[in-house]
């Protein structure tokens, strides 16, 4: 149950750093590096989201469901 929380836990921070992204875009300065390190951000969250369902799939925490 923890580990499945913890992914619900990234996949909202996912989220929020994908909308401080847009905030940095839509605001009128022209300093870009707030949405590159919202997206930096972003991207290392994914990747490391995609390896804890990986490893989480391995151990057995997770089971994946046959598609029928």
């Amino acid at each position: 149950m923890l580990f499945k929380a913890i992914i619900i836990i990234l996949l909202l921070l996912i989220i929020f750093s994908l909308g401080q992204a847009l905030y940095h875009m839509m605001r009128k300065e022209n300093n870009p590096d707030g949405v590159v390190n919202s997206l930096t951000v972003r991207i290392s969250l994914s990747v490391l989201l995609f390896f804890l369902i990986l490893f989480g799939t391995y151990m057995g925490w997770i089971t994946p469901h046959a598609i029928t």
